[in-house]
């Protein structure tokens, strides 16, 4: 039994063991609502497939339950990477209670697909060393010190899911933390997808640039100076600077 992150969307973007897995395995239970069904192809012919889009936590237990005790090879595949607001958690504790062992094969989250879109790095120096990857409160609550308002006091590098649908109050929210009107946001719809939708803008107008776009779900609202152009470069490969690797040049 193998939980797989098959990546942000491209079905290109997975990783050669995810391909060895999926490619051999006799069950795939597959998110039908968020994963790219190319992924599918991979599979073989004989292949028995579940979408759990409408399936809940029980039918989803009792198929994998069932198929293990014939001993076949169970793939069960989640977008991104399952540790990401990938809801593992409570598939695995019914596993376990029932001592099915299961293995979590990493993937490609959408968090990186997005930002490799826009060609930049959270982390640039004097700009960002830090990034918070958060969502904002709706039907499912949030800690309470992990409200956006209070994260967005850090003034680092943001990347919040799940809300685009609630980017009124997504600003509302940030403004309450302390960011400027002026703060670059840009928004990756379905990053890596073949109608992918990349929308940029400042905590001013961002949230009628993606009204105006009809983007409501399937989207990260990405937040911080690391979105704009930046001077200085990294001490790395700078000549003037020594490491263990490398000395400084006389």
């Amino acid at each position: 039994m193998y939980f797989i992150g098959v990546g942000p969307g491209d079905s290109e973007l997975i990783t050669l063991k995810a391909l060895k897995i999926i490619s051999t395995s006799d069950v795939i239970i597959y998110a039908g609502s968020l994963i790219n069904q190319e992924i599918l192809n991979y599979s073989k012919n004989d292949a028995e497939k579940f979408d759990s889009s409408r399936m809940n936590l029980e039918e989803i237990i009792q198929i994998i339950e069932e198929n293990w005790k014939k001993r076949r090879k169970i793939s069960r595949l989640h977008p991104g990477d399952p540790s990401l607001y990938g809801a593992i958690y409570e598939q695995a504790k019914e596993l376990d209670k029932r001592g099915i062992e299961y293995e979590v094969i990493p993937g490609v989250s959408s968090l990186f697909g997005a930002v490799s879109r826009l060609k930049l790095e959270f982390t640039p120096p004097q700009v960002s060393q830090t990034l918070i990857i958060t969502r904002l409160e709706g039907k499912t609550a949030v800690p309470e010190k992990e409200k956006l308002s209070y994260l967005a006091s850090h003034q680092s590098s943001m990347a919040i899911f799940l809300s685009v649908h609630m980017i009124e109050k997504v600003v509302q929210e940030l403004r309450a933390g302390g960011y400027s009107d002026n703060t670059p946001v840009c928004v990756v719809y379905k990053a890596t997808w073949k109608d992918e939708k990349i929308i940029k803008g400042r905590l001013e107008n961002i949230a009628e640039l993606v009204k105006k776009e009809g983007v409501d779900k399937f989207s990260i609202i990405f937040v911080g100076n690391f979105l704009e152009p930046y001077g200085e470069y990294s001490k790395l490969y700078d000549k003037n600077f020594s490491h263990s690797f490398r000395r400084k040049q006389a």
